[in-house]
Parts: structure tokens; C-alpha cells; sequence
């Protein structure tokens, strides 16, 4: 595969859905081929299983079975749409990937990361992202965003206890410990203008 493959991770309400369009529209204008997608989702079969993941209803639903749903949209997602583009050269940037795995399911819900991790090596194929841009973020004031932005809808793992945010936090800095070559931080506190130029700066990087 000759494309970039580019996640962007974080706690919710980080900003990384944003930024990400954001850095998404200043590489097309620049004249790259550019995908922006998501995860769950980014195409049809992968967008069902994200309604069925995030369902507010669904509040009994086990932790493998959530940890395998996603792992069951993330291949869908590899093999139908990330994949034919990094094929063709192409710069893929994905909201969410195997590190939400790993911290959610993997250590939030207390299955292991490597357990976790295990689970999604066979749904990806070896397929990892060349870079990941992790949104560094007081649980807090995530949760906090998103209660004032009312244009959000809410899903089912907005409604898990602080606890549960903080937990996600925690693993997200194990993450970075752990893959210290592939993961770069930024501190998504900061303005939003100093957020974006800094992703772009190390995208910019990658590019080269």
C-alpha cells in the first residue's frame, strides 16, 4: 500500500472530529487525493453496526460483544473502503481505530488490551496506521462540551459514568508508552486554531 493512513484518537468531546475536517479540506486544496471516513462506520454495513453499538437502548449489552461488534465494522471498513485507498495512494484520515479498541474495551471495560488487541489482529490484516494523532484531554472537560453542545447527539457511551472517562484517559497514556514511534500527542485544550495547525504540522511531516 503506497497511501497514508492517519487515525485521530481521543477521549470524548476532545475535538477530533473537527479538526479532523479541517485538516481533511486544507490537504484537498492542496491537491491531495483525501478521504475523510470514520469509526464505526464509513460505509453502509459498518454505519448499521454503529447504530446498533451506540444505541442508548442498549445498555445491557456485554463488553465482548461491543468489543466484537467493533472489531466486525472495523474490517468491513478496511476491506471496503481504507484499504482500495491506500492502494491507490491515497491519504486516509479516520476518526477512531484499533487504539479505541484497546482503551474502551481493552481496559475501560476490563477485558485487556491485549486480549482486545488480539481480537482486532484478525479483523485487520496487519493494517495499522502510519500515524496516530492522539487529543489529550481532561475527561471532564469533554463530558463538559459535550453537555453545552446541543447540536451532539448522544449516545450510549456518553452516558457511562466519569469513571469509566477517566479510565479510557488512563489507557489512552499507556497507548502512547506503548507505541511511542506511531502515536503523537496534542493538547486538545488549546484553542482549537492551535489544534489544528498542529496536526497539520505533523501531518505535514509525513507528507514529505
Amino acid at each position: 500500500m503506497s497511501g497514508l493512513f492517519i487515525t485521530f484518537e481521543g477521549v470524548e468531546g476532545a475535538g477530533k472530529t473537527s479538526v479532523l475536517s479541517y485538516v481533511y479540506n486544507e490537504l484537498e486544496k492542496k491537491g491531495y487525493d483525501v478521504i475523510q471516513t470514520r469509526e464505526p462506520g464509513g460505509i453502509e454495513i459498518a454505519e448499521k453496526i454503529r447504530e446498533v453499538i451506540l444505541d442508548k437502548n442498549h445498555t445491557s449489552m456485554d463488553g465482548k460483544t461491543e468489543a466484537l461488534l467493533y472489531a466486525a465494522a472495523r474490517r468491513q471498513h478496511l476491506v471496503e473502503k481504507v484499504v482500495p485507498a491506500l492502494d491507490r495512494g491515497a491519504v486516509v484520515l479516520c476518526d477512531r481505530f484499533i487504539d479505541s479498541s484497546l482503551a474502551y474495551q481493552g481496559y475501560a471495560r476490563g477485558l485487556g488490551i491485549d486480549e482486545v488487541y488480539q481480537i482486532n489482529e484478525f479483523a485487520i490484516d496487519e493494517c495499522m496506521p502510519d500515524v496516530t494523532i492522539l487529543f489529550e484531554l481532561d475527561p471532564k472537560v469533554g463530558l463538559k462540551r459535550i453537555t453545552d453542545n446541543k447540536g451532539r447527539e448522544q449516545n450510549r457511551l456518553d452516558l457511562e459514568k466519569l469513571s469509566f472517562h477517566e479510565k479510557v484517559a488512563e489507557a489512552y497514556n499507556i497507548l502512547k508508552e506503548k507505541f511511542t514511534e506511531r502515536i503523537k500527542v496534542v493538547d486538545a485544550e488549546k484553542a482549537q486554531e492551535t489544534v489544528q495547525q498542529e496536526c497539520l504540522n505533523i501531518i505535514k511531516g509525513y507528507l514529505k
